[in-house]
């Protein structure tokens, strides 16, 4: 073989490894980006479970004129954030929201006509699932740039990603628990 073969043997099997490198990191973010699609969906469900539910607690207490408020405040906010492209405010805001839910089942305990309504065990069920899907999406979301970010430091891979930055090199925040509920969780203790 003369070297003007091989040398395009060479530039062949880098080229098609460029190809294969760049395709797998357009993947990735791709990945990224429907994960992130699927965490809008699940907040945009526990937001219309957020109203429903109010709406049927209304005749029993004020605290949903607060909570309301609190909620529609928060995620007007979230969707301005969206809106800006800054995802740090937006996660802070949809965090908020989580909180709120997450008191909400302290709240109906002091109200037991509404605890043996229908629709609001109901209500709160959709809030309890929703919570969890939206868990396992942000799960999946943080995953998926977990693989992308080992990805794209790899050897030849970051090589790809310097020569194509403004399509491959993306820094993506993650979903993370609020600083006072990691504290909370640190701090737990059984009570018996």
């Amino acid at each position: 073989m003369s070297t003007g073969v091989i040398i395009l043997i060479i530039l062949a099997i880098i080229g098609v490894t460029l190809v294969f490198v760049y395709n797998n990191l357009i993947a990735l973010i791709e990945a990224i980006r429907n994960n992130q699609k699927q965490i809008d969906i699940q907040l945009d469900r526990r937001y219309k479970v957020f109203e429903s539910l109010i709406n049927v607690v209304k005749k029993y207490m004020d605290y949903e004129q607060t909570t309301l408020k609190d909620v529609v405040a928060l995620r007007n906010q979230a969707q301005t954030a969206k809106t800006k492209g800054n995802e740090q405010e937006r996660i802070a805001a949809e965090n908020k929201i989580s909180d709120i839910a997450t008191h909400l089942n302290l709240v109906f305990e002091q109200y037991p006509d509404l605890k043996a309504n229908q629709n609001c065990l109901q209500l709160q069920e959709e809030i309890v699932s929703t919570e969890n899907k939206l868990a396992y999406s942000k799960q999946a979301y943080n995953d998926s740039i977990e693989h992308y970010n080992a990805t794209k430091k790899s050897f030849f891979t970051s090589i790809v990603v310097s020569l194509f930055k403004s399509k491959l090199d993306f820094d993506y925040p993650y979903w993370q628990l609020s600083e006072a509920k990691v504290a909370e969780q640190e701090n737990y203790t059984v009570k018996l």
